[in-house]
């Protein structure tokens, strides 16, 4: 998980993952979450918030290039974003 939002008007909880995957909850009971859907999203789509007014939901992320080859020095290379490739991602019911 990378970033996680609650939204008190619906029970729903959001988890972000950098791997492109925004998974919802519900807020059954304060121990009990049920899974509602997982959507796909974008690699790199982590940093997230919520309009409460609009319940959109706001991801940014951007393109990404490949991993470098690993090497004993960096044996888990990771992706790097392109320059001025940024955006932000808007879903909404």
């Amino acid at each position: 998980m990378d970033a996680n939002v609650f939204e008190p008007e619906t029970g729903l909880v959001f988890v972000s993952t950098r791997e492109g995957k925004l998974h919802i909850f519900h807020l059954d009971s304060p121990d009990k979450l049920s899974e509602v859907e997982t959507l796909t999203t974008e690699y790199g789509a982590k940093t997230m918030d919520i309009d409460q007014k609009t319940h959109n939901i706001f991801l940014t992320t951007a393109d990404f290039a490949e991993a470098p080859a690993a090497t004993a020095e960096h044996p888990h290379p990771s992706r790097r974003p392109i320059p001025g490739t940024f955006h932000v991602l808007i879903y909404g019911r």
